[in-house]
């Protein structure tokens, strides 16, 4: 085994090592975020309080396989239907308990 050859070893090692350190601080989290976000799109259901990512507060009145209609403020007159992905927060109606 040569000085070239074991060099070559080492610089490949190094890459992989470099793309393992990359995988557990940026892809790992952003997966892990990903799969909290579709779990809490799929737990919405109407009469949800919900924050969207340009920071409007609502309640979904009605909901379709990929849009919600949101009800926003007091006024009942103001209803956005809008994409699932642009909510950022669910909050969970109160449940009456019998």
């Amino acid at each position: 085994m040569n000085e070239s050859t074991a060099s070559m070893g080492m610089m490949i090692l190094w890459m992989v090592v470099i793309f393992g350190v990359m995988y557990f601080l940026m892809i790992r989290p952003q997966k892990k975020e990903q799969k909290r976000l579709q779990a809490m799109l799929n737990s919405m259901e109407v009469g949800d309080s919900i924050v969207t990512t340009s920071g409007f507060y609502g309640v979904i009145i009605d909901m379709t396989e990929e849009d919600v209609i949101v009800e926003f403020g007091n006024n009942k007159n103001c209803r956005i239907p809008m994409r699932k992905q642009a909510i950022a927060e669910v909050e969970k109606a109160e449940q009456a308990s019998a």
